[in-house]
């Protein structure tokens, strides 16, 4: 494993990462204590959980980027000086950074309906591409995603188990893979372990900041 492609990525619990390079990246920011202000947050769904206004206005300024599903415009307006909504397979250019969005959507359950057009995101900062995957199931999708650090929802109930997030892994193929979306709202820490276990030296569990 390439500890270089960890660098700069703080885990802040749930699905709230921290990745700081050149510039500043927050992925659905909830529970946060203040911190750095954002230069870009990524939302991937309406949820209370991932879309998180109270949360967000801890980490932005009148220069900060929102990008989010396009149900989620509305209600983060007052959040920050910009919010830009994407839906699945949309791509956008902010801070120099490209990303794009991708579908996260349930399978076998009705929580994250894929007609809903909720997000992921890929992006690639700094020569280092990140698989953001949003609140989803292991889906066909999957395989056409790139990235050198992957994150994955290991908490089971409304996303893929951590048995099918290793299988997911196998889909992506990245550098490192980051067990996410446990500990707070469902699943636990047991969880991510177990994860790591079943993928190997590509999976690296991060310790909540």
């Amino acid at each position: 494993m390439n500890s270089g492609l960890i660098e700069g990525i703080e885990f802040l619990g749930h699905a709230t990462f921290k990745i700081k390079r050149s510039v500043i990246i927050y992925t659905d920011p909830y529970q946060i204590d203040e911190n750095e202000i954002a230069d870009i947050i990524l939302i991937t769904h309406s949820h209370f959980d991932h879309c998180s206004p109270e949360d967000i206005k801890k980490i932005t300024d009148e220069n900060t980027m929102i990008l989010s599903s396009k149900d989620c415009m509305d209600a983060l307006h007052t959040a920050a000086g910009e919010v830009i909504g994407l839906e699945p397979f949309e791509t956008v250019t902010v801070r120099g950074v490209n990303i794009k969005a991708v579908p996260a959507y349930n399978i076998d359950k009705e929580f994250h309906p894929k007609e809903k057009k909720w997000n992921g995101y890929v992006f690639r900062l700094d020569g280092i591409s990140y698989y953001i995957p949003g609140d989803t199931d292991r889906i066909p999708e999957m395989k056409d995603v790139q990235a050198d650090v992957a994150f994955f929802p290991v908490g089971g109930t409304y996303t893929m188990d951590y048995r099918e997030a290793a299988e997911a892994v196998k889909l992506i193929n990245p550098g490192v893979a980051v067990p996410m979306h446990y500990g707070t709202v469902v699943g636990s820490e047991n969880d991510a372990r177990k994860f790591i276990e079943l993928v190997g030296e590509t999976g690296v569990l991060l310790s909540v900041n």
